[in-house]
């Protein structure tokens, strides 16, 4: 949204909201039924279930882009010391007409990017060092147009809300195994035994059912980030070619720092995996570079035109 509450001049992507929008009912109907399943399963847990739950979800929620920036080494950047950075960041949202979220920058030679924050008015936009070291300015705008896509689209939230619902799922079952068992073990062993078979194999279920509808998501989210970062700017060739030159850098960066960034895959760019991984992975959280790099084409194509 701009600041006087308009759309940005972003396109709108009408497959994009709805993907959202089902994805976020559905995860949502999920974690409901399985907080009810643990309330029915575990009487005398249900009020611990309920604040454990509902705290998380709304702290999570509230302080996502400052959770986010601690877990990449983030750091908060002025104009004065990166003054490039911020005249780019302040030409994309002029031409958007959308607020400037606060910029950031991660000391990591990995180089990527990434957008957090519950909404426009309280988003990050972070670079790493890596990325600004490699990068011309034409490209590094298209990354920051991507990435700006993502918080004019509100798409940062959904993931944020969505990833985290699965994760909250596993975090709920200990709390609420260990509190139920504590509370009423003794007074039912074989029920308690049931519940404990029971509960790990529903927990299961529901985190492999968000795993896999976070995946579609991201993999559409950041397509539909490449087209209106290309259509914005009105330079797709630029924005590919950081596509290109950050996929084959990050192939090269030591398997060790990969690992360690890979937890925060569905934020980046583009994600921190080798070659031969991304060949082979089947859930992963981006399109493969080959799609990415058809569509920008195909915008070069009509642009053309």
């Amino acid at each position: 949204m701009s600041t006087s509450g308009q759309p940005t001049r972003f396109a709108p992507d009408r497959g994009l909201t709805g993907r959202m929008v089902a994805t976020m009912f559905f995860i949502g109907l999920l974690y409901v039924g399985f907080t009810g399943l643990l309330i029915a399963l575990l009487r005398g847990a249900w009020p611990l279930i309920v604040l454990i739950s509902g705290g998380l979800f709304v702290a999570q929620f509230w302080f996502s882009d400052k959770i986010t920036e601690r877990a990449m080494g983030a750091h908060r950047v002025t104009p004065e010391q990166y003054p490039q950075l911020h005249g780019a960041v302040d030409r994309l949202c002029a031409l958007a007409d959308m607020p400037k979220p606060r910029v950031a920058v991660a000391d990591n030679d990995m180089p990527n990017a990434f957008a957090t924050g519950r909404n426009p008015q309280n988003a990050v936009v972070c670079v790493t060092t890596g990325l600004l070291r490699r990068l011309e300015p034409e490209e590094l705008e298209g990354v920051l147009a991507h990435e700006l896509s993502h918080v004019a689209h509100r798409d940062v939230a959904v993931m944020t809300v969505a990833g985290f619902l699965g994760v909250l799922a596993g975090a709920m079952t200990r709390i609420a195994v260990y509190g139920g068992f504590a509370g009423g073990r003794s007074n039912n062993d074989s029920n308690a035994a049931i519940v404990a078979l029971i509960i790990p194999l529903v927990s299961v279920v529901v985190y492999a059912i968000s795993f896999l509808l976070t995946r579609l998501l991201s993999r559409y989210r950041e397509l539909a980030a490449d087209r209106a970062a290309a259509q914005l700017t009105g330079r797709p060739s630029a924005l590919a070619s950081a596509l290109t030159k950050v996929t084959g850098q990050i192939a090269a960066i030591p398997t060790k720092d990969l690992r360690q960034a890979q937890p925060y895959n569905a934020f980046y760019f583009a994600p921190a995996l080798s070659a031969r991984e991304t060949a082979t992975q089947l859930f992963s959280t981006h399109p493969s570079l080959e799609r990415r790099l058809e569509q920008l084409a195909r915008i070069s194509a009509r642009l053309g035109r």
